[in-house]
């Protein structure tokens, strides 16, 4: 069965697709492409899983498709590979009618984004996501970008895809720690937005990570239409789309001290939501019952509760400073007034912040 919802955006809304079997309906994506020349960008994992599905839907439309097959890894995720896909448009002629594809996890789609915003100052992009995080996070809602030494996600732009088409299927070839990976995203929405979906995803945690596709379908859609509602909203976060930030300056802190890769962006987020709990309940905010029962459908979902021992609190610190929520040299943090209803805020407890960063 096939689920659509819209991303509603005036002339710039789009659908996206969810539900098995995708990537056999030509009909999703053909109407998309108007141009006579496709651009599939892929990585070394999931191209040889997927491309020539793709290309099947393509072939009886006399398109002329051009594949960009990139290194698998965050690490990945820079200015060079940008640099890769560019130069590979140039060298094949493609034009501003030119329809470039996503085909990947959240790496493909965010780099994969940002050259489409850039090429000719912006071509027809689209997103089949192949990994949960992927699916219920980083194709939907128009951020693109590449990480920078200094900071993830530092350099790019808001850019919307025409269509998002989510073939579960795609996560039966998924090995269990990206998936894991992908949980704590969906995780995320019930923890910011929605307690009755958080208490859903609890009690139904063990099913769905033995990967049973009519719940996944559930939680994929719920968290896709939770993420469209905040973007409909404010598609350039400059209020509450920040909310979906939840975990993610702790996170992104972690990525970016480890090395891109070396914790997986789900595994860094899962760690930095428990850490808002934590800095949460310093508020008053949250119960001791609240932030365990946080850990606790972590754990359930295989996921990380402590930063890395070998972080240090100068190394946060230093990080966080460049973070994109900081304004005018002060620090914004999403933290939860509940669970399933966070807010952003800069009038935390800057003692309690670093009694926790120097645990």
């Amino acid at each position: 069965m096939l689920h659509t919802l819209i991303v509603a955006l005036g002339e710039r809304s789009y659908p996206i697709h969810i539900g098995e079997d995708v990537l056999t309906n030509a009909e999703l994506l053909l109407p998309h492409i108007h141009g006579k020349k496709v651009v599939i960008v892929s990585n070394t994992t999931v191209a040889p899983l997927y491309i020539k599905k793709v290309k099947a839907l393509l072939a009886n439309s006399e398109l002329a498709v051009v594949e960009v097959i990139l290194p698998d890894g965050e690490q990945y995720k820079n200015m060079e590979t940008l640099q890769t896909i560019l130069t590979q448009m140039l060298e094949s002629r493609c034009d501003r009618k030119t329809t470039v594809i996503a085909l990947g996890g959240g790496v493909v789609g965010d780099i994969t984004g940002f050259s489409a915003a850039c090429y000719q100052r912006g071509v027809n992009f689209i997103q089949i996501p192949t990994t949960l995080l992927s699916q219920v996070d980083s194709s939907v809602g128009g951020k693109t970008g590449v990480n920078h030494p200094l900071g993830k996600n530092m350099i790019g732009a808001f850019y919307q895809p025409q269509v998002v088409l989510i073939d579960i299927n795609t996560l039966d070839t998924l090995d269990d720690r990206q998936f894991s990976a992908g949980m704590s995203e969906v995780i995320k929405y019930g923890l910011l937005w929605d307690r009755e979906f958080l208490d859903w995803l609890n009690d139904n945690m063990t099913a769905l990570m033995a990967r049973d596709k009519s719940l996944l379908i559930h939680a994929i859609h719920r968290s896709c239409e939770i993420k469209a509602e905040v973007v409909a909203e404010d598609e350039h976060e400059s209020g509450v789309r920040a909310l979906l930030n939840l975990g993610h300056t702790f996170g992104h802190a972690i990525e970016t001290a480890m090395g891109y890769g070396v914790w997986l962006h789900g595994e860094a987020v899962a760690t930095g939501m428990v850490m808002a709990a934590q800095l949460s309940q310093s508020m008053g905010w949250l119960s001791e019952e609240d932030v365990d029962y946080t850990r606790a459908i972590m754990k359930k979902a295989n996921l990380p509760i402590e930063p890395p021992e070998e972080m240090t609190s100068v190394q946060f610190n230093e990080i966080m400073s460049v973070d994109k929520k900081v304004l005018d040299g002060v620090l914004r943090l999403i933290l939860m007034k509940q669970l399933g209803k966070a807010a952003v805020t800069s009038d935390f407890d800057h003692q309690a912040l670093q009694d926790l960063l120097s645990v």
